[in-house]
């Protein structure tokens, strides 16, 4: 089945030029041309399209869309990343949400409400200072600009796949699955592989933390309610710690 020009433009929610300026860069080539040139398309340029709204909607420029479509040739990955990216975005945004709704209800209300609860979610260096303060200026530097090194598409795949290692977490520790077991510590490898990839965090250039900041940040975990609450709160985070310590004295 195909569809005319004007058809997937409608159902886009875009113009028929933009799909002819998409052919004319190579972008999205129409399936076929039917009589008098009218440019049609099938599912597979349709899914297609799919992948570049989705793209352009993170930020990212036409000609990195092009290289980024070309490399994943695997069409069926390719939208099951989009997927993480996109459950990542959706988290990003309900804490929006709530924040507003909070700050409005407290508007309202007349009732104090803290900075950091009116802005949570919309900027990463709102962690600035702490990081400053544990860490060093340097290591905060050197975070900041690979952070924004990634741009849009590569923050919202890193956030997806923060979230993911935190969803594993959590379903493992709800399942009272052994801190000491096979399945535990690869867990605990995987994420002492996710630390090691952080720039400017200690052992990053080498790609291994140290034995002492992992078992700093996993005892952080249960101290800290902002982190215990990424995995299901204090019972999730006591999971996550013992299974980093075992893991950190024994492989670190």
């Amino acid at each position: 089945m195909t569809r005319s020009i004007v058809d997937v433009a409608r159902l886009a929610g875009v113009t028929s030029r933009t799909l002819r300026h998409y052919d004319q860069i190579g972008l999205l080539p129409p399936s076929d041309t039917g009589s008098g040139g009218l440019r049609r398309y099938d599912d597979a340029a349709v899914r297609r399209l799919q992948r570049i709204l989705l793209l352009r909607d993170l930020g990212m420029p036409l000609d990195e869309i092009a290289r980024v479509l070309d490399a994943q040739t695997d069409e069926a990955a390719a939208l099951r990343r989009h997927l993480e990216v996109l459950r990542a975005e959706r988290g990003r945004l309900d804490r929006l949400l709530a924040s507003v709704e909070r700050t409005l209800t407290a508007l309202t209300e007349g009732k104090q409400i803290m900075a950091e609860e009116m802005l949570d979610g919309f900027d990463h260096t709102r962690y600035e200072d702490e990081v400053t303060e544990r860490w060093g200026a340097e290591a905060y530097a050197r975070g900041d600009v690979w952070w924004r090194g990634l741009g849009a598409e590569g923050q919202a795949d890193w956030k997806a796949r923060t979230s993911a290692l935190s969803r594993a977490w959590a379903e493992a520790a709800g399942r009272g699955v052994d801190p000491t077991s096979d399945e535990a510590q690869a867990l605990a490898a995987r994420h002492a592989e996710w630390l090691g990839s952080i720039p400017g965090t200690p052992g990053s250039d080498v790609g291994r933390p140290p034995r002492e900041y992992v078992v700093g940040l996993a005892e952080m975990y249960v101290a800290d309610e902002r982190f215990a609450a990424n995995y299901g709160g204090v019972e999730g985070a006591t999971f996550v710690r013992d299974a980093l310590t075992a893991y950190a004295e024994r492989e670190l």
